[in-house]
Order: C-alpha cells, then structure tokens, then sequence
C-alpha cells in the first residue's frame, strides 16, 4: 500500500512539473499583452507554456475573439476546456484518499487480530503463563497499528498540497478567464467615454 501512494505521489509531482502548474508569470504576461490590445501577441505567449491557466487563458482569448457568439456559449466552452485539464490534474487522487482512510483501519485490524491472539494464547497456557511471550505478542500486534498510522500521515500530507495545488490553479484559471472578459468590458467603457468627449467637444457652449 506505501508503495502504491508512492508511486501515485511522484506520478503526480512529475506530472505538475510537466505542466509547470506553478508558472503564474507566463499567464500574467499574457494578460497584460491582451489588455494592451494585442490579443494575438497574448496567444501565442500563453500557448507556449503548457502551464493550466496560460493555455485556458490563451482559448479564452481565442474565443473571445471570434463575431457571432454569444458569450454564454464562449464561458461554456472555456468551463469544459478547462474543466478537462483539472480533471486531468485531479486524476489518481482518490486512490491517495482510500490509502489514508484504509491504512489505519488495517493497522487496527492487525492489532486486533494480534490481541485476540495473545489472549488466546495467554488461556492455552493456563497457570504456566510467560509474560515475555505475552508481552511479545502484544508488542507485535500494536506494532501493525503504528505502521498503518506511519503510512496514512505522510499520505495525508502529500494528498493535502496536491489538492491545494490543483485547487490554487482552479482558482487561477477562474481569474484569468474573468480578466479577459472584463477587460474587453472596460476597453469598450473606454471607447464610449472617448465618443462622449469627442462629441461633446464639437457642441457649440452654452448649446
């Protein structure tokens, strides 16, 4: 079983060092060539990376870009797009969940079975008891107890930083994807404001 969440656990650093999940500077830079009005420039920086967050902002600007579509159908791709891609990063994570529930509930088993085994033995011996071998036996079924509580809790531990990892990037993606739509909202706040003034400036005074 430890062997298992070992290998699950270094599948899933391997696979984030991959994806390079921790890169927040790749989809920042991005973000600000889009504001910038160069939306083309935001794609192709972002696609270089296979960072989560810069590939859902690269579709996101993709989509955004694209006459006819109602911005209704553009969040609903962009949840699936990136939704694939958490799911992708979440994957194998239950197993590590079992393996921390279940490791200490075998401990426990064991130490049960080994208990039932030394009273068991203690009544065979009757009056000739020897406390050196009850002792032992009751050493070694505790002992399976403290192994299954020794593999949950670096379990637990590992399965908490990846969840927050991937959790951290869910919320990534979210603001990235909110920024690109905001900011198409205010580049056209801009430009009406700059119509008023402009027609504002051509009105006679006092008129």
């Amino acid at each position: 079983m430890s062997l298992v969440a070992i290998t699950i656990v270094l599948a899933k650093i391997f696979q984030f060092r991959r994806v390079r999940i921790n890169d927040r500077r790749t989809a920042r830079n991005a973000l600000e060539l889009y504001r910038g009005g160069n939306a083309s420039a935001a794609v192709t920086s972002a696609k270089r990376s296979p960072n989560p967050t810069a590939r859902t902002l690269a579709r996101a600007i993709e989509l955004r870009q694209r006459s006819g579509v109602s911005e209704g159908i553009l969040r609903e791709d962009i949840l699936q797009y990136g939704g694939d891609m958490l799911e992708s990063l979440r994957s194998h994570l239950r197993p590590l969940e079992v393996i921390a529930a279940l490791a200490p509930l075998l401990g426990l088993l064991g130490t049960v079975l080994g208990m039932i085994e030394a009273f068991r033995d203690l009544e065979q011996a009757g009056s000739q008891v020897d406390p050196a071998v009850l002792s032992g036996g009751i050493w070694q079924a505790l002992l399976t107890t403290a192994v299954g509580l020794a593999v949950a809790m670096p379990v637990i531990v590992a399965l908490n930083w990846l969840e927050r990892t991937v959790d951290r990037c869910a919320h990534e993606m979210d603001s990235v994807v909110t920024r690109v739509f905001t900011a198409d909202l205010n580049r056209t706040s801009a430009a009406t404001a700059r119509d008023d003034d402009d027609e504002h400036s051509k009105r006679t005074p006092f008129v």
